[in-house]
């Protein structure tokens, strides 16, 4: 009996604590999952790169290697910080219904390179880093923190709101942006490594 009084307890508090929240454990623990996931994708494919390749662009108007990561490196930091001026605005459970795209769709639309989205100015790359490998550490740095900050938030994740170009999000799909966003220069880093006059070393 003492065992079932503690199970149905457990049970409730971690319903309340979903409640304060916004999101439940299994979306904590998706989120955590694509963060780690495209965030290890983009070090995978940049991994043993030389200074040529990394540098190598096809055209002056297309980035680098080198440029797409520093380019991401900035993003983990301006998305976060948008993510969390959401949570300035009051909570409004009423605007849900105006939330017209799934978690799933937000990620797909964001790694569509088909759709192209001209980059603002503050998220372009400039060196500011001083090199790739600089870039990447602070990525990986970047990324750390705002998988810890899934992991740990008490915040309430769905029921504040950003618009985006692909409609209403709410401050979880928002961070879902950041981790997609990922992936999408990853795929781009991709499409550079499979040109043909990509330099072999």
């Amino acid at each position: 009996m003492r065992y079932l009084f503690s199970t149905a307890l457990v049970l409730i508090l971690a319903s309340f604590i979903s409640m304060l929240t916004g999101i439940t454990k299994e979306e904590r623990e998706s989120a955590i999952n694509y963060f780690k996931e495209t965030g290890e994708a983009l070090i995978e494919e940049t991994r043993n790169l030389t200074d040529n390749q990394l540098n190598w662009k096809p055209a002056d108007s297309v980035w680098s290697v080198a440029n797409n990561v520093e380019h991401l490196t900035i993003s983990e930091k301006n998305l976060f910080d948008w993510a969390m001026a959401t949570l300035k605005e009051p909570a409004d459970p009423a605007k849900r219904s105006q939330v017209k795209n799934t978690d799933d769709q937000v990620k797909a639309m964001l790694s569509d390179r088909s759709f192209r989205v001209k980059t603002q100015e503050s998220f372009q790359p400039s060196g500011q880093f001083g090199s790739f490998r600089e870039s990447l550490v602070e990525f990986k740095k970047r990324r750390g923190a705002n998988v810890a900050y899934i992991r740990k938030t008490e915040d309430d994740l769905r029921n504040h709101y950003a618009e985006t170009p692909f409609g209403l999000a709410d401050t979880y799909q928002v961070l879902l942006f950041m981790a997609a966003h990922s992936r999408r220069h990853t795929l781009q880093i991709q499409e550079l490594k499979g040109h043909p006059d990509f330099p072999k070393k």
